[in-house]
């Protein structure tokens, strides 16, 4: 006899091709962009900073390559979880810790949405 999980969940062929509201949160050039040990370590630093920041400051904070350190702001920005802001010669950085917070509030509820909770998919 089946369990109900099995009766009532799609196959995987047939999930794949239903549309959920995770599949537009789920975004993989953000969770790469964040994966990034040094990028995640710059990020924090901004985010406690909580005010915007030069390549130069940044790169003092936190003991790393001027660099490396533009090149690794410069992919957090471009994944959306930076602002920028060039004033003259300085590019200035801030962290969209709101922003950021809001989305992971809204893939952990889509997240939520599309799944049951782990004990009743394996009890079931």
């Amino acid at each position: 006899m089946a369990s109900v999980f099995q009766r009532l969940a799609p196959s995987p062929r047939q999930a794949i091709r239903r549309r959920a509201r995770v599949d537009a949160l789920l975004d993989p050039a953000l969770l790469k962009a964040l994966g990034e040990p040094t990028r995640a370590r710059l990020l924090t630093c901004l985010l406690k900073c909580g005010r915007a920041c030069s390549v130069t400051e940044v790169a003092a904070c936190c003991s790393i390559d001027f660099s490396m350190v533009a090149r690794h702001l410069g992919a957090l920005a471009r994944a959306g979880v930076l602002d920028v802001e060039k004033r003259g010669r300085t590019v200035w950085y801030a962290a969209c810790g709101a922003s950021l917070a809001a989305h992971f509030r809204d893939l952990a509820d889509a997240i939520e949405e599309s799944s049951p909770a782990c004990g009743e998919a394996v009890a079931a």
